[in-house]
C-alpha cells in the first residue's frame, strides 16, 4: 500500500472535516429518500407474494375441476355397467346369478351417490376458493397501484439525487485515502457511535457543535491553535475553531454546487 504524504496537523483537520461535510451530505440526501427504498422493497415481497398465491390458488381450481371431469366420467361409466348388468338380468338361468347381478348394479349407483356427493364438495370448494381469487386480484391490484406510486417518488428522488450521491461517494473515498488509517478508523467509529452521523464538529457558543457542554477556554485556544487533534470529553467528537470550520464548508458548498 502507498504511503500518504506526512501531512501537518491543521491539514489533517481540514481533511478531516472536509470528508465530514462530505459524508453529512450524503446522509441528507439518503434521508430525503427517507424509508422509501425500503417501503418499495415490502411492497414489491407483497406483490410478488400475492402473484404466488393466485398462482397456487389456480392450480388447485384446475386439480379440482379436473376432479370433477374424473367424478362425471366415473358416474357415466357405472351407468353404462348398471344398464348393462340390467340387461343380462333378462338372461340369467337362476336366482344366484340374478342376485350377484343386483348387487353389482346396486354397487354402481352407490358409486354414483358417492360421486355426486363428491362433486358436490368440489363445487362448493370451487365458490370458496373462487371467492379467495377475487379478493386476492381486488387486493393486489391495490397494492401494485400503491407500488406503482412510490416507485415514481422513489425514481424522481433518485433522479434528483442519485448522480450527486454517487460523487460525493467517490469524492469521500478519495478523502479518507488522504488521511491517515488510524484517524480514518477513530473517524468512522465516532461517526457510527453518534446519532447524527457528526464525528467531527466546529467549537460553537464555547460548546463542541451539538452540545451543551462548555469547553474550557483553554481547550479552545488549543483547538484554534491546530497543532493537535482534541476530542470533546463527553461526545468523544473532533474538534476544529470556527474559523477553519467556515473556511472549509464555503470551500465544500462550492464544490457541492458544482454537482448538482
Amino acid at each position: 500500500m502507498a504511503t500518504k504524504t506526512e501531512t501537518t496537523v491543521e491539514e489533517k483537520l481540514r481533511a478531516l472535516y472536509d470528508l465530514q461535510l462530505i459524508d453529512s451530505r450524503v446522509d441528507e440526501i439518503r434521508n430525503v429518500r427517507g424509508e422509501l427504498p425500503l417501503e418499495v422493497e415490502d411492497l414489491e415481497d407483497e406483490v410478488a407474494g400475492m402473484n404466488t398465491r393466485l398462482d397456487k390458488l389456480k392450480a388447485e381450481l384446475e386439480v379440482i375441476e379436473d376432479n370433477i371431469k374424473e367424478k362425471k366420467n366415473g358416474i357415466e361409466e357405472s351407468k353404462a355397467l348398471i344398464k348393462k348388468y340390467t340387461a343380462q338380468q333378462d338372461n340369467v338361468r337362476n336366482n344366484r346369478e340374478f342376485n350377484s347381478l343386483s348387487k353389482e348394479v346396486e354397487f354402481q349407483e352407490l358409486e354414483i351417490q358417492l360421486a355426486e356427493k363428491h362433486i358436490k364438495e368440489h363445487k362448493a370448494q370451487i365458490e370458496q376458493k373462487a371467492a379467495v381469487i377475487e379478493e386476492t386480484k381486488g387486493r393486489l391490484a391495490e397494492r401494485q397501484d400503491h407500488l406503482k406510486h412510490k416507485q415514481g417518488e422513489l425514481n424522481e428522488i433518485l433522479a434528483e439525487t442519485e448522480k450527486e450521491e454517487k460523487a460525493l461517494i467517490k469524492e469521500s473515498e478519495k478523502f479518507e485515502k488522504q488521511i491517515e488509517d488510524r484517524l480514518v478508523k477513530a473517524y468512522k467509529r465516532i461517526r457510527s457511535n453518534v446519532k447524527n452521523g457528526l464525528a467531527v464538529v466546529p467549537v460553537e457558543r464555547g460548546a463542541s457543535g451539538g452540545s451543551f457542554f462548555t469547553i474550557p477556554p483553554q481547550v479552545q485556544m488549543e483547538i484554534a491553535a491546530r497543532k493537535k487533534i482534541i476530542t470533546d470529553e463527553h461526545s468523544g467528537r473532533i474538534l476544529v475553531d470556527p474559523e477553519l470550520a467556515t473556511e472549509e464548508m464555503e470551500k465544500m458548498d462550492a464544490m457541492f454546487t458544482k454537482m448538482k
